[in-house]
């Protein structure tokens, strides 16, 4: 083909351009549909996700109290904060002997002890204990600091600690029998 022959068919429309760029319509076309696809996909992800991290923000570290091989005692060391709570977990079945101190050089650290199905929850006043009501005797307001009793479930049994005022530094000595 000459070049005076291209030059002819230059205005012809059933002649395309050359190379990837022959229809702009076409790609366009295809280009807003693949942006239309990633803003439908990725809006519902980002409603879960703010979801979840708003469940996260609810959510209370809990830690879990294991003993060493052998061994039935723990004693841990801690600080809790005025308003705050520190929560803790053990695992443990009917009918076992749980004891349960703490001390604390202001002498201003106490605890709950809540059975099996008991969570912690954030609140906007702190942290809260839903789902069960406290052992007798380890309950909120007793200001427990020294508790002893058989478990009447088995399950993970929480225990929170709290300072009666100020800032606690606290010892917690946790024995199951």
């Amino acid at each position: 083909m000459t070049f005076h022959h291209v030059r002819e068919l230059a205005g012809d429309p059933r002649i395309r351009g050359f190379g990837l760029f022959r229809n702009l319509s076409w790609l366009t076309g295809v280009f807003g549909l693949g942006v239309l696809a990633f803003v439908l996909m990725a809006t519902p992800r980002i409603a879960v996700r703010a979801e979840a991290e708003e469940a996260a923000a609810n959510r209370v570290p809990v830690q879990i109290i294991r003993f060493e091989r052998g061994a039935s005692s723990k004693d841990i060391t801690g600080a809790v904060i005025r308003g705050e709570r520190s929560v803790y977990s053990i695992d443990a079945r009917s009918g076992q002997r749980l004891s349960v101190t703490i001390s604390a050089a202001e002498a201003n650290a106490v605890f709950q002890i809540y059975p099996p199905g008991a969570q912690a929850e954030h609140r906007d006043y702190g942290v809260e204990i839903a789902g069960a009501k406290a052992l007798p005797g380890a309950e909120e307001g007793a200001d427990a600091k020294s508790w002893s009793g058989v478990l009447p479930e088995t399950g993970a049994y929480l225990v929170v600690v709290g300072p009666t005022y100020g800032n606690a530094t606290y010892t917690l000595s946790v024995a199951i029998r």
